[in-house]
């Protein structure tokens, strides 16, 4: 029988998977403002008005949460020159040539990519969302300026939800990392094939 290893502790698999319930409630709410033909979405929440309510809250509950992991696993994400490199094999892994990736770390750069947009995102979505928050903070804020929050605020939006989108399909894609996110572990052979140098460390510390 192939050996476990813990990959993420109770306290990161809820707290990862609180921010994506909170994503997916901040996102529809936002998108059923985007534009007319979302409107519908409004429904979910009980109608335009608990929407608006609801949305900011939602938010904030959000980026509170992910600070919450930034806290914890920013150092993990920072980028080494070795990520160059795994960048530079990219087309590889694409093409399902993984044994020509380099060993990588606990994360690998598309992960830490990942990372830093939403940890970006996250922030500019927060400080544009204050300036047009009603009742609480738009009446003190010059037209103009909402206006370009607002502006802000959307390109934030769309680029949270597909590098979201990306983060989600490369979970799929990499069978066996759905499993890290649910039960905290992962195979051996998994941390081998995918995050050599991390299965080292872990090997080292045992």
């Amino acid at each position: 029988m192939a050996r476990i290893l813990q990959r993420y502790g109770d306290r990161d698999r809820m707290n990862h998977w609180f921010i994506a319930l909170m994503f997916v409630l901040a996102g529809l709410s936002g998108l059923a403002f985007f534009h007319p033909a979302l409107f519908f979405l409004s429904n979910l929440f009980g109608g335009g008005a608990w929407t608006r309510i609801l949305h900011p809250f939602l938010g904030v509950l959000m980026f509170v949460a992910f600070m919450g992991l930034f806290v914890r696993l920013w150092q993990e994400n920072l980028f080494i020159p070795a990520d160059k490199e795994w960048r530079a094999h990219m087309g590889d892994m694409l093409r399902g040539e993984k044994t020509k990736m380099p060993a990588v770390g606990k994360y690998n750069a598309g992960q830490k990519q990942v990372f830093w947009i939403a940890a970006i995102c996250l922030v500019v979505l927060l400080a544009t969302g204050v300036l047009f928050w009603r009742p609480w903070f738009a009446p003190y804020v010059p037209i103009p300026l909402m206006r370009a929050a607002v502006l802000l605020h959307s390109i934030a939006a769309v680029v949270f939800i597909l590098s979201t989108i990306v983060h989600i399909y490369a979970a799929i894609w990499v069978k066996g990392s759905v499993r890290a996110m649910t039960r905290g572990t992962v195979s051996e052979e998994w941390a081998r094939t995918h995050h050599a140098l991390w299965y080292q460390d872990m090997m080292k510390r045992k």
